[in-house]
């Protein structure tokens, strides 16, 4: 407890209190109905404790969760206060990975105790019980009248809809409590995310209850349990591949930053940048992450390229660019056999290309160029522009989203450029920062620091020597000041070295990041 932020203890003894408050009633009414709370009670432990026993093959479900139709049965069967009761064991048994485990335990119970409660009062309000049918029992059932379908599933899905608001709203306010994230963003997500899962299980929970008020008991309601099981299972197996993916995924991004040491971080912030554009673009929320994946493995082709070459601080041979130029190819070739990538496979390949066709591998042209390869281009330029590296200041944003809007329609889609300046003026750019090399900037105030050169003022090297591929308008490796009166570069600009031309054949003044060649 003491690891927490004074915020983050303070919510976690405020839900534990709240959860006393709500499960308290139970314990001083006489008509608690203490057969079924604690039958409930265990079966939903058992529930949670099961996921800790390895199945047959040695494999442990995991990543089922919590088993909520048993709490969500115990919501329609019994007084709220009574659900919470049933709540607390299973969410105290739950799995905890990381450390506090005690105090994420506690949470757990007090979070499914409030959450049971809540569901309980609006499943009461909608006159749930007796839609329900029946009568409760907690050994063999007795014969009652029929539950009232469909409006039973009224009440059932409001109550799980009401149990869904009140974990994920609790969940967000100890993220922004222990995290100090704003309350909006820490709940990003949350809800849904997690609505439909919460209201099948409710369904589920809602047969139980009915099987169990039925003539025939107890022993029906616990056959519900299996197939449901067998469901959370399966599940769980999508579950475990989808990490052995992001594992994958991981490992290769993590190979490229240490092959390359300027650009740690940079990864992680393209497959940023690509997503606010893909969602500014109205693209499924499945495309999604396909995009987020080809922006994040974008320059995983640079495994195949000599290091020497990533790390040299001198202008590039053309037959040195050559060979970096092939790292989309060496890239794609890399991820042609993992089959989840899917689209983004082509966004690897062809980000390097321009809509003019003077790009590179293939020199494809506008719509002949892949969407996501389009939307990674902007993404990756956007972020080489904005990249603090030993080589190079960081520009302002307005500064690099000027530069893209200037390149748009040559280098650049504009519709792509469009988006990302649309979204960052909407949501703004909070990037990923994983290294005090990776510094960003993200003020919004126009013009950068005192003393940076203008586009009139930056001087290009000459044409074809030295140059680096890139992805931005200007070269992919540059330095600090020019001057604006000489012919030549700048002090500590190579001699051969020249920024990229633009729409206009103009020399651009802003190098983008070293990872974006």
């Amino acid at each position: 407890m003491r690891d927490l932020p004074p915020a983050a203890r303070g919510f976690v003894l405020s839900a534990v209190l709240a959860a006393l408050a709500c499960t308290a009633p139970a314990l001083t009414d006489p008509a608690t109905p203490w057969p079924a709370v604690i039958l409930l009670a265990v079966l939903y432990l058992g529930c949670e404790l099961v996921k800790l026993c390895p199945l047959p093959g040695g494999r442990v479900p995991e990543g089922t969760g919590s088993f909520l139709p048993v709490v969500l049965a115990a919501v329609f069967l019994l007084p709220p206060a009574a659900a919470a009761l049933v709540a607390l064991p299973g969410g105290f048994a739950a799995t905890v990975v990381r450390r506090p485990a005690t105090v994420r335990r506690v949470w757990h119970g007090a979070q499914q105790a409030i959450g049971a409660w809540a569901a309980g009062q609006v499943f009461r309000l909608l006159d749930g019980p007796a839609a329900l049918g029946g009568g409760l029992s907690s050994g063999a059932g007795h014969p009652g009248w029929p539950a009232d379908f469909p409006y039973a599933m009224l009440p059932a899905t409001a109550a799980a809809t009401a149990f869904c608001l009140v974990v994920t709203a609790l969940d967000g306010g100890i993220l922004a409590a222990a995290e100090r994230r704003p309350a909006a963003t820490a709940r990003h997500g949350l809800v849904t995310g997690s609505l439909a899962p919460h209201c099948v299980h409710g369904l589920a929970g809602l047969m139980m209850a009915v099987m169990w008020r039925s003539p025939y008991g107890v022993p029906a309601a616990l056959l519900v349990l299996l197939p449901m099981y067998v469901s959370c299972w399966v599940f769980a197996q999508y579950q475990r591949e989808r990490a052995a993916h992001q594992a994958t995924i991981r490992a290769l991004v993590q190979a490229v930053d240490i092959k390359d040491r300027y650009t740690r971080g940079h990864s992680e912030r393209v497959g940023q940048a690509s997503t606010m554009i893909a969602r500014e673009l109205g693209m499924a929320e499945d495309r999604l992450e396909v995009v987020r994946i080809a922006g994040i493995l974008h320059d995983v082709g640079k495994l195949g390229v000599p290091t020497r070459l990533l790390r040299k601080d001198g202008p590039l041979t053309p037959q040195e660019r050559r060979i970096i130029e092939l790292h989309p190819e060496y890239g794609h070739e890399m991820v042609r056999g993992i089959g989840f990538l899917g689209e983004a496979r082509s966004a690897i390949l062809h980000h390097h290309e321009r809509v003019d066709g003077t790009g590179y591998p293939y020199g494809l042209t506008g719509e002949q160029i892949p969407v996501l390869a389009r939307v990674v281009a902007v993404a990756d330029a956007f972020d080489a522009m904005t990249s603090t590296r030993s080589y190079s200041r960081a520009r302002p944003v307005p500064t690099a989203l000027a530069e893209l809007e200037r390149c748009a329609g040559a280098q650049f889609d504009p519709a792509m450029v469009r988006a990302l300046t649309d979204a960052i003026g909407r949501h703004g750019w909070h990037p990923v920062v994983t290294s005090d090399d990776d510094l960003q900037v993200i003020s919004s105030a126009a013009g950068g620091p005192a003393g940076a050169p203008t586009a009139a003022a930056e001087p290009a090297a000459p044409h074809g020597q030295g140059s680096r591929p890139g992805p931005g308008p200007g070269p992919a490796r540059g330095s600090g000041s020019a001057s604006a009166s000489g012919p030549g570069p700048g002090p500590g600009v190579p001699a051969g070295r020249r920024a990229g031309a633009g729409p206009s054949g103009d020399e651009d003044p802003f190098p983008p990041a070293r990872g974006g060649r």
